[in-house]
């Protein structure tokens, strides 16, 4: 058997050693935390970009996203063009009462019109107020931070690897051209100067 008391004797150990050290409490309403980069705080909206393609809406797996549009006709851009129609957004809401902010729906937006906010201070005293519609969403757009820089040690995209490619050859050949030019002026100012 041990000896009595053992435990207790531990117990108080603990309580000593934590009653010495300084206590770490967040003092939340006036200090706000300081949060992650990444943090999933809430969806916001780039109206902008939004074409109503309904990917989120599709893909979310709680059906948590309420988009609602319109066709417009758009006149011909040229004379002789054909009329066009597109979407145009009526209502874009997200009930964050059934969102799991599992971010499906800014992985598959292709336009880049939803984006994670660090905002997380939207509760409602009614569940049926935690539907937020366009103009809050786009209210947190404002609140999403800066992407982080690129390493600069990292590889150029392909994409601006070949457009940059095709601006130098591009730059070279006007280069080239205006250099035959400057030439072609030299040698007829030449030739007008032996004359006289």
């Amino acid at each position: 058997m041990g000896m009595p008391g053992k435990g207790l004797a531990k117990g108080l150990a603990v309580t000593l050693r934590t009653m010495t050290r300084k206590s770490v409490t967040a003092q939340y309403p006036d200090v706000q935390p300081d949060l992650a980069p990444r943090t999933r705080g809430v969806i916001g909206l780039f109206e902008e970009n939004c074409t109503v393609c309904m990917l989120c809406a599709r893909e979310c797996p709680d059906w948590c996203i309420y988009i609602d549009s319109h066709k417009e006709t758009v006149p011909p851009a040229a004379p002789g063009g054909r009329e066009r129609s597109r979407n145009v957004l009526d209502r874009f809401a997200i009930d964050f009462a059934l969102c799991m902010y599992c971010g499906i729906c800014i992985e598959v937006c292709p336009f880049d019109a939803l984006f994670w906010s660090p905002e997380f201070e939207y509760a409602e005293t009614d569940i049926r107020e935690l539907t937020h519609e366009r103009d809050k969403l786009r209210e947190w757009m404002w609140t999403v931070p800066e992407p982080p820089a690129l390493d600069p040690a990292a590889e150029e995209p392909k994409e601006i690897a070949a457009a940059r490619k095709a601006a130098d050859k591009l730059a070279a050949q006007q280069a080239a051209e205006a250099q035959e030019a400057a030439e072609a002026q030299g040698q007829a100012q030449d030739t007008k100067e032996e004359g006289t």
